[in-house]
């Protein structure tokens, strides 16, 4: 259960990107309207599937640096995963053709940015908590 707790949910776009991208039917697409709302301006709100994968993304991200302020073995292991993660989009982006969209690439980011915040929060948290001496005398 600690592993699946260490799991980065950043993974979960890129899985889900791979899945409708390498091997989403011709009725799948990212540009695909998943719902419209009509606004009291007389405007449509129309939200695609790429635009809700974004927003999810987001969300994931938020919950991503709350783990990153834990410590601990679980938290040692989610941020080797969380760059692990972010390898995997780096190489998919330069090597694949499909993962070559600006969508792959804004999941990319948030990925990076999950990297960097976790590491940035546990640097900092640890900055924390180191103690020098033994609390006595003018230093």
């Amino acid at each position: 259960m600690a592993l699946l707790a260490a799991l980065p949910l950043t993974v979960i776009p890129f899985l889900i990107y791979n899945v409708l991208a390498l091997f989403g039917g011709p009725g799948l697409s990212f540009q695909s309207e998943m719902f419209s709302i009509p606004m009291v301006s007389g405007a449509i709100f129309a939200m695609t599937f790429a635009d809700l994968l974004v927003a999810g993304s987001l969300i994931l991200l938020f919950f991503e640096i709350l783990k990153a302020t834990k410590i601990g073995k679980a938290a040692l292991i989610d941020h080797i995963l969380s760059v692990l993660v972010f390898v995997a989009y780096l190489v998919e982006f330069l090597i694949l053709p499909q993962a070559a969209t600006s969508l792959f690439f804004i999941l990319m980011v948030i990925s990076l940015v999950d990297v960097i915040a976790g590491f940035s929060i546990s640097i900092t948290g640890a900055r924390r908590d180191v103690t020098f001496g033994s609390g006595e005398g003018p230093y």
